[in-house]
């Protein structure tokens, strides 16, 4: 059986390698390396025109992971920039949140990492909190922090004890988007994940970085639902089902 096919967003940014220096489409290494060591096949997703080119992109995957990175705009879920709110990406919003509505509405596999799961809460009409500390280890350094799962979640049966996170991020959710239920909370009540229940196909965003770690059990849920979704039906662009109403912002 072929390893199902795992889409990863990723982002432009101005880059130097050799003689060169241009605007490269980047994603660190640990995104792609995780799907592998989860049993998947890693594909990058440049940033595209929304809606369109992501219904026909996520309609050719088996599953999709939108990456960590730069604050979402808090314009997105209607509120002003708190100062110490980083400056807005725009695009990388617009093509991601694309993404996350094609995936929901295709019953395509998602999962979403730190800024993903922001942008998850946000596609489905949830705020989020613009600033709070200590869930870094200092400027460019990753944290650590337990993270405790709520039983009878998705995300209880992939990870059912309190385990030890790598965390890097200082905004997370607030009020929760339609259809969403907390899976995971850090002591401090962060919560940590969030899934959309009563799906065929799993719908779930963690709060920190499991691609800077070496557990794959989140990662390998993803992978299997992917897997088992594709041996049901092949990919294809018509490929439709109802979906919560998500606000387009």
């Amino acid at each position: 059986m072929s390893r199902p096919v795992i889409g990863i967003s990723t982002y432009q940014d101005q880059a130097r390698w050799g003689v060169w220096e241009m605007p490269a489409v980047l994603l660190p290494a640990g995104y792609p390396r995780l799907v592998r060591a989860a049993g998947g096949l890693a594909v990058l997703l440049p940033p595209d025109d929304a809606e369109d080119a992501a219904r026909d992109t996520v309609a050719a995957l088996d599953g999709l992971v939108i990456a960590g990175g730069a604050d979402v705009e808090p314009a997105r879920y209607g509120a002003v920039a708190d100062p110490r709110t980083g400056p807005p990406a725009r695009e990388r919003d617009a093509w991601e949140l694309a993404l996350i509505r094609a995936a929901v509405e295709q019953e395509v596999p998602l999962l979403g990492i730190c800024r993903g799961m922001q942008l998850l809460n946000v596609a489905l009409g949830g705020t989020l909190v613009q600033h709070l500390e200590d869930h870094t280890g200092g400027l460019g350094v990753f944290g650590s922090h337990p993270v405790i799962p709520v039983p009878g979640t998705a995300y209880a049966d992939a990870v059912p004890e309190t385990a030890m996170v790598p965390a890097y991020h200082h905004q997370a959710v607030d009020r929760l988007g339609g259809g969403l239920v907390a899976s995971a909370h850090a002591p401090d009540g962060t919560v940590e994940a969030v899934e959309l229940p009563g799906r065929a196909s799993p719908v779930l965003g963690v709060q920190w970085h499991p691609e800077m770690g070496e557990d794959t059990r989140v990662m390998a849920a993803l992978v299997r639902a992917a897997g088992e979704r594709s041996s049901r039906s092949p990919r294809t662009p018509d490929r439709r089902s109802p979906a919560p109403r998500m606000p387009v912002g």
